[in-house]
C-alpha cells in the first residue's frame, strides 16, 4: 500500500469517529503532495482591527464610576481568549485583569496597575471588513454586584500591586480576576478561568460570579461570592502570573483547563527548565475534577527558532475540535503552533504520585516523563504560524470558524510596554502601537 493511501485512511478512521474537522487531522496525517505540486499553506485571508475606545469610557457605561483616570489608555486586552458566538462573524472574548506593567525599583521588579479600578469584561465583537466592533459588554461583578476588579488576591502569594509609577501600594482584593480564557454553556452562562488562584469560575449570563473554584489549601477569604476548593492541591505551586491561561468546553458539556506553564514544583528553577505542564478536565455536573494530562511542549527552539529560554514556552489556548479532542497552542510571544491532541483515559494521572508534591523527582523534573512510566498524550502538529505571514505576535486566543478556517486574536497588553517609559511626566500612556486584531487564517484543504 502507497503512503498515500496510507495517509488517506488514518484521515477516513478519524472523520468516522466524529470529529467535525477532519481536515486538521488530515493536516497531520497526510502524505506528501504529488511529484511537481507545491504544497498547500495555511494564510491570512483577513485582519480586523479594534478602534481606538477610552477605557474609562468603556468602564464607566458598564459600572459608572470605577474608572477615574484612565491615563490615557484604551480598551485592549481583550485577546486574551475568542470564543464563537453563534452568528457569522461574531465572538465571545474576555479581557485580562486590565492595563499592568514592571518598574524596577531598587534592583526589584514592581507590579503596576496604571487603572485600578478597571473591571474585567466578557465583551461581544463582530468582525466587519477590516473592523472589530464590540457589541456587548458585561462586567464580572461579585454576587452583590460590586466589580471583582483585576487586582491580586493574597500577600505573599500573588504580586504587590503598585500605582503606575510603582512608587504607592495598592490594596490587595481577595475578589480581583486575572481572566484568561472564556467559554459559553448552553444555559447562557460563562465559564471562564484565572491565573490568580489558579481558579475556575462560574459566571451567570450577567456576569455575575456564581462559584469559584480554587485548588484545596488556597485558603481563599473575605470574597464577596461561594469559594469552592475542588482543585487538586498541587496547583498551589503555579508560577506567578502563569496559572490557568486556556479554556475549552467539550461537546458533552466538560471544561478543559490548561496550565500555562509548569509548576515550580520542587522550586523555581525546576518550573523554568520543565517541559511539562498540566490539562485538567473539569465536570460542571459533579462540579469537580475528572482527570488530569501531562502536557508535554516541544523544545522551544521548535516552537520558536529565535528563542532558545525553555521558560518562555506557554499554553494560551485550547480548542475542542470534537470528542476527546483538542487543539493546543503551544506558543513564545513571538511565534505559536497548534497541535491536535487527544485526551484518553489511559493517559489520566489524576490522584497518583504526581498530584503528590513529595514525590521526587516531581514530574516537572522528569526529562522524559513518557520513559518513566507517565502516559503523555500525542499530539500532531497542525500549523505552524510562526511561519504564516500577517499573523501577529502574542497570539492569547484561538476559535474555529470552520472546517478550514481560524480566528486569532492577540494581546496587546492594553497598549502599555515595561518600565518607566510606559507613561510620561504626566502620568498618560506612552502607547506602544500594538493593536488588538482578529486575524482570520484558512487552513490547507484536499489533504
Amino acid at each position: 500500500m502507497s503512503p498515500h493511501a496510507t495517509g488517506r485512511r488514518r484521515v477516513h478512521r478519524i472523520a468516522a469517529a466524529g470529529a467535525p474537522l477532519a481536515v486538521l487531522a488530515a493536516l497531520a496525517t497526510a502524505g506528501p503532495a504529488a511529484a511537481g505540486t507545491p504544497a498547500p499553506a495555511a494564510h491570512v485571508t483577513r485582519t480586523a482591527t479594534l478602534g481606538d475606545i477610552p477605557l474609562g469610557t468603556f468602564s464607566n457605561a458598564l459600572l459608572p464610576g470605577t474608572v477615574t483616570d484612565d491615563r490615557g489608555v484604551d480598551l485592549g486586552g481583550i485577546g486574551s481568549d475568542i470564543y464563537p458566538a453563534g452568528r457569522k462573524g461574531e465572538f465571545w472574548t474576555v479581557t485580562d485583569r486590565g492595563p499592568n506593567g514592571q518598574i524596577k525599583v531598587g534592583g526589584a521588579k514592581r507590579r503596576t496597575f496604571p487603572v485600578p479600578g478597571f473591571d474585567p469584561a466578557i465583551v461581544r465583537i463582530k468582525v466587519s471588513g477590516d473592523t472589530v466592533k464590540v457589541l456587548q459588554a458585561i462586567p464580572v461583578t461579585t454576587a452583590s454586584g460590586k466589580p471583582v476588579t483585576g487586582l491580586p488576591n493574597q500577600a505573599g502569594r500573588d504580586e504587590a500591586p503598585y500605582s503606575y509609577d510603582a512608587q504607592t501600594p495598592l490594596s490587595y482584593n481577595p475578589d480581583g480576576l486575572d481572566t484568561e480564557g472564556v467559554v459559553r454553556a448552553a444555559d447562557g452562562s460563562f465559564w471562564l478561568v484565572d491565573e490568580y488562584g489558579p481558579s475556575l469560575v462560574h459566571v451567570s449570563a450577567r456576569g455575575k460570579v456564581l462559584t469559584r473554584y480554587v485548588p484545596q489549601g488556597l485558603n481563599l477569604t473575605g470574597t464577596d461570592y461561594p469559594v469552592v476548593e475542588a482543585l487538586p492541591a498541587v496547583l498551589l505551586h503555579r508560577k506567578i502570573n502563569r496559572g490557568f491561561e486556556g479554556l475549552a468546553r467539550l461537546p458533552g458539556g466538560d471544561l478543559v483547563l490548561a496550565v500555562q506553564s509548569p509548576l515550580s514544583l520542587p522550586d523555581t528553577d525546576a518550573g523554568e527548565a520543565s517541559r511539562t505542564t498540566r490539562l485538567l478536565r473539569f465536570s460542571p455536573k459533579k462540579k469537580a475534577v475528572t482527570a488530569e494530562y501531562a502536557y508535554r511542549f516541544d523544545p522551544v527552539e521548535v516552537v520558536d527558532p529565535s528563542e532558545d529560554d525553555t521558560s518562555e514556552l506557554k499554553i494560551s489556548s485550547v480548542v475542542a475540535v470534537g470528542g476527546d479532542r483538542l487543539l493546543v497552542e503551544e506558543r513564545t510571544d513571538k511565534a505559536a503552533r497548534l497541535y491536535l491532541v487527544r485526551l484518553g483515559r489511559a493517559a489520566n494521572i489524576l490522584g497518583g504520585r504526581w498530584d503528590d508534591e513529595a514525590t521526587s523527582p516531581s514530574l516537572e523534573q522528569l526529562a522524559d516523563p513518557a520513559a518513566s512510566g507517565v502516559p503523555v498524550p500525542a499530539k500532531r502538529l497542525v500549523v505552524d504560524l510562526g511561519t504564516v505571514a500577517g499573523v501577529p505576535g502574542k497570539i492569547e486566543g484561538v476559535a474555529l470558524v470552520d472546517r478550514s478556517t481560524l480566528a486569532l486574536v492577540n494581546d496587546n497588553h492594553f497598549g502599555m510596554t515595561d518600565g518607566v517609559g510606559a507613561f510620561d511626566a504626566q502620568g498618560r500612556l506612552v502607547d506602544s502601537g500594538v493593536e488588538t486584531t482578529v486575524t482570520s487564517v484558512r487552513l490547507p484543504q484536499g489533504m
